[in-house]
């Protein structure tokens, strides 16, 4: 099949074009994927402008990173300021047995949940490698901790090798 002049022209045309449109049209904000809800995560808080962040004021649900990590950050650099412990996060008040509920966006397949307190895991929950509905809550007891406590959640996913992290501040009584 012989092309035309004008053909090749229209294709190589396209061809250049299509790196440059790449790069100046908008990129569409990641349609992923969870996040501690209530008590307000520290992700959550920067969403709702209790405390002044970075990006991740516009996508608190995309705090993610490998399996295994105990940061609140999930290791990712563009969230480095969710670890930091003095940034004048809220810590809500409850008792010795909390409710996490975590909203998604895109439900991977969970594996399952785990809740730490201390660097110590005091809780676990399956997500029996299903879907999850669009919110999840998990009660909680967190033992003999009083006082202003952070809590590291952690939801594991089925089908990736990563995880999404969330730290909430309490003042436990």
């Amino acid at each position: 099949m012989k092309r035309s002049r004008r053909d090749l022209a229209i294709v190589a045309a396209a061809a250049a074009i299509a790196p440059l449109v790449t790069v100046v049209l908008p990129a569409t904000p990641a349609n992923a994927h969870g996040y501690v809800n209530s008590p307000a995560s520290r992700q959550a808080q920067c969403a709702q402008r209790v405390v002044q962040c970075g990006q991740i004021q516009w996508e608190p649900q995309s705090v993610e990173g490998p399996k295994g990590l105990r940061s609140c950050s999930g290791g990712n650099a563009r969230f480095a300021e969710l670890d930091n412990d003095s940034k004048g996060w809220r810590a809500a008040a409850v008792g010795r047995t909390v409710t996490f509920t975590w909203t998604f966006t895109a439900r991977h397949r969970t594996r399952d949940y785990e809740y730490y307190v201390g660097g110590q895991r005091v809780a676990v929950f399956s997500g029996g490698n299903q879907q999850p509905p669009s919110s999840v809550s998990h009660s909680v007891n967190l033992g003999s901790v009083t006082g202003r406590q952070k809590v590291l959640a952690i939801w594991n996913i089925g089908d990736t090798p990563n995880a999404f992290y969330a730290c909430i501040d309490l003042q436990v009584s």
